[in-house]
Parts: structure tokens; C-alpha cells; sequence
């Protein structure tokens, strides 16, 4: 068997091929605009590019000072940041409060639903179990086909109502028919805001503390929108402009996001601190922190992928601003949680991490934790199951790729063709008789 696809890494270099669509300095390549939201992460110094503190903006709000606006009147900001994204402004009481008993309405799905899609052939794997039911509620859509933006619209508050529904079934039904566990099956609560239903939903007596909501519910902020780039999103807006229905859209980006490089990484963090706290016997000692990380970069611990997961973004340098967000919370759960000394390694490691990748690796920018490194943790400590990890991610971006899908189709651009350059030599058919 000959060795097909393998192709010379210099004939990228000769044709100027951007890989993964982002340069050597990992600036992305322009292929779209957006007003949904912005990623800053450079500063433009005498016509050089520097590298700066990271931030995110949603439709223009400093995403630090959105987060600190609900928190400081006392409210949950999940649902506020939805209508953010779709609307392009900040609700007035009466439209949140529409929007609010929208969302409740639609959280709910169809009459035997959960019995005859979700519990039939659970599958192992929760972004899968929530493709199919997306697919699935196309078949209950009597306008499924339709992708004028008043039927869009529709279709998205009510997918955004159900993910967590489809998310926490799928795995209550896949533990009880995999892992042999209790089925449990709680409806959602009115006049309780998405964060605590995930919880109400999930836990067996549907109890939480205030902390647990609050962070939970800050998570899914941090996670609803990154920018029209983003993998998934991206996907988004290449199969949108194919004019294709909603449901197929959704299940594109969930496949994305289901990859480890994308929504799976904060999986892999968990698992590398799991590894490392068995590995090194004195948590304080960053000598024994340092070699543990120097083994990750030499491909000789853990995983053997050569990565420190949760270090390094294709776009922030300095920080990410999601990660400083949600480390301010971080530490105050582990105090209620009892993990304060697995918080103090963490610390440790955001900031020996940079230390040894750039001093083993050439880097082209800065090097920092982004969000995965922490949320993972917070989930952790929130006894969420590893298997929802990477769907609690799609309940909250259901709402960016929402968004990002509306403004592909209002701007109804053409359909996505990135060129492809072919570096295969010509050569002659030959009969069957004649070939070796």
C-alpha cells in the first residue's frame, strides 16, 4: 500500500499556503466581517503589531464589564448575554423579561421525545447523543426548511431553550443503560434561570448553593460567543451559506466542536492535573512542577502529545480574558469545595507553564492560560461528569453560532470556497493489463 496524501511541508511555504487560515505569526486570514463580537489580543505600535493583553467584546460591551454588570445587580447573566448576541443591545426590562418567558415557554421538547429519541440507542458519546437530537427535532419542525430570518429567529430561541434539555437527558439516559445508574429525569423549573436547571436537572436531589449557580452561570457567559473564526463558528457560517436548514447547521458545529483541538480541551487539562498530582509528590515544589511540565514539551509524560493543555491560544498572546474572568471565581469555589491545594497548583503552574514553553520552544507571541485550563477545574469541582463537559460548552456557543448564522444570512453573502492549490504531477491513465 503506497503512502497517499503526504505532502511536502516546503510546498507549503512556496505557495504561500496559510494553514488553518492563520499565518506564521498566528494572525488569522480576513475572510469575514462581523459585528457580534471582537477579539483583541495585538496593539498597533510605530506600524508593528505588538502583543497585548487579551479582550472580548460582545457587540461591542467589554465582555469584564458585562460579567460585572449582572453581578453587581445580583442576577444571573447567561440569558441576558443570549439576547445580547441576537439583538445587538442590551435588553430594557420589559423586552428581557419577553425574552425570559420566550426562552421558558420553548424548555421544553416534544411529547415523547425523551422516550423514543433520547432513550432509544443512548450512544456513548453526548455531543453525538446531542446531534441526534437536534437532527430529530427537524422532523417536528413544520418550517424546518425555511431560512427567512423571522423563522431563524425562531428556531434558534428554541434550540437554545433545549440544549440543556438534550444535553442532561442524553446523559442521565447514557448512565443508565451504560454505567448501570439510576434514571433520572427532572424537568426544568420555572422562574429559575439556565444554569440552575442544568443543576436542577442533573443532580438527584436537584440541590446547589448560590456559588455554584453564580459560576456556573458565568461559564456559560464566558462561552457563548469568540468570534466569527472560531472553528465551529466558522463552520457555522461555511455550511449557512450553502442556504442549507437550521438543524444541519447546528449539528455541523457541534461535530466541530466535539474535536479535542476545539470544545474537548478542557477534558484534557482535567486529566493532565489528574496525572500530575499522582506524578509529583510535593505540590509546592516547582522544581518538581518544572520537570513534570519540561516532560509534557519532551513528549515523554501523560498523553505523549508534547502539549501542556490549557496553555497557548491561536489568537490571545498576553491573556485571556475569559481565564482572568473566571480565575477570580475559581478560587473562592475551591475554598467551598475543600480543593484549595489543587487551586494552588494550578496557580503554579499558569505561571511556571510560559516559563519552560518559551524557553524550549520558539514562539512567535506570548504564551498564557486560556479558559479551558480553568473551566475544566470548575466543572470538576461542580461534580459535573466529564461526558457533559464539551456539551456544556455547545448549550452556551448555541447562542454565538445563533447569532453568527443570522448575520450570514442577512448579509447573504456567497457560498464558502476557499482555494486549494494542487501540487499532484500528471500522468497517463493505464489499462488494467498493464499496470504492475
Amino acid at each position: 500500500m503506497r503512502d497517499h496524501g503526504m505532502i511536502d511541508n516546503e510546498l507549503y511555504i512556496k505557495y504561500e499556503v496559510k494553514r488553518g487560515l492563520r499565518d506564521i505569526s498566528g494572525k488569522g486570514v480576513m475572510v469575514g466581517l462581523t459585528e457580534i463580537s471582537e477579539i483583541i489580543s495585538y496593539v498597533m505600535e510605530e506600524g508593528d503589531l505588538v502583543p497585548a493583553e487579551g479582550k472580548l467584546y460582545y457587540r461591542g460591551i467589554n465582555i469584564e464589564k458585562l460579567v460585572n454588570g449582572f453581578l453587581n445587580e445580583n442576577r444571573f447573566g447567561f440569558e441576558e448575554a443570549c439576547f445580547l448576541l441576537l439583538f445587538g443591545h442590551l435588553p430594557n426590562r420589559e423586552e428581557f423579561a419577553d425574552f425570559l418567558s420566550i426562552i421558558e415557554e420553548h424548555s421544553e421538547l416534544p411529547e415523547n421525545f425523551v422516550r423514543d429519541t433520547i432513550m432509544s440507542a443512548p450512544s456513548k458519546d453526548m455531543m453525538n447523543s446531542l446531534s441526534k437530537g437536534v437532527l430529530t427535532l427537524y422532523a417536528f419542525d413544520d418550517n424546518a426548511d425555511d431560512i427567512s430570518i423571522e423563522n431563524v429567529l425562531r428556531q434558534s430561541l428554541e434550540l437554545i431553550a433545549q440544549f440543556p434539555l438534550l444535553a442532561v437527558y442524553g446523559y442521565q439516559s447514557y448512565s443508565h443503560f451504560h454505567d448501570k445508574k439510576s434514571l433520572m429525569i427532572h424537568p426544568p423549573q420555572k422562574g429559575k434561570s439556565i444554569a440552575e436547571n442544568i443543576l436542577i436537572m442533573l443532580r438527584p436531589d436537584s440541590s446547589y448553593t448560590e456559588l455554584e449557580a453564580r459560576i456556573l452561570d458565568i461559564a456559560l457567559v464566558l462561552h457563548a460567543e469568540h468570534g466569527g473564526g472560531n472553528n465551529s463558528t466558522f463552520t457555522n457560517h461555511v455550511v449557512t451559506s450553502s442556504h442549507t436548514d437550521t438543524y444541519s447547521t447546528v449539528v455541523a458545529s457541534l461535530a466541530s466542536l466535539k474535536g479535542p483541538r476545539h470544545g474537548g480541551a478542557n477534558i484534557k487539562v482535567v486529566r493532565m492535573f489528574r496525572d500530575m498530582m499522582e506524578k509529583i509528590s510535593d505540590w509546592n515544589d516547582d522544581n518538581e512542577i518544572n520537570a513534570y511540565l519540561e516532560r509534557l514539551l519532551g513528549r515523554e509524560g501523560f498523553d505523549r502529545s508534547g502539549l501542556i493543555y490549557g496553555m497557548g491560544h491561536a489568537v490571545y498572546s498576553l491573556s485571556d480574558p475569559r481565564a482572568n474572568i473566571l480565575r477570580n471565581f475559581v478560587e473562592k469555589l475551591a475554598a467551598e469545595k475543600g480543593r484549595a491545594d489543587e487551586y494552588k497548583l494550578y496557580s503554579k503552574v499558569e505561571v511556571l507553564a510560559p516559563q519552560i514553553i518559551g524557553k524550549v520552544r520558539k514562539i512567535y507571541k506570548g504564551v498564557s492560560a486560556n479558559i479551558d485550563f480553568y473551566s475544566g477545574f470548575v466543572y470538576s469541582m461542580l461534580d459535573l461528569p466529564e461526558e457533559l463537559f464539551t456539551p456544556l460548552f455547545a448549550i452556551s456557543r448555541i447562542s454565538g453560532w445563533s447569532a453568527h448564522r443570522l448575520e450570514e444570512l442577512v448579509n447573504n453573502g456567497k457560498i464558502i470556497r476557499p482555494g486549494y492549490k494542487a501540487v499532484t504531477k500528471k500522468q497517463s491513465y493505464v489499462p488494467m493489463q498493464d499496470r504492475g
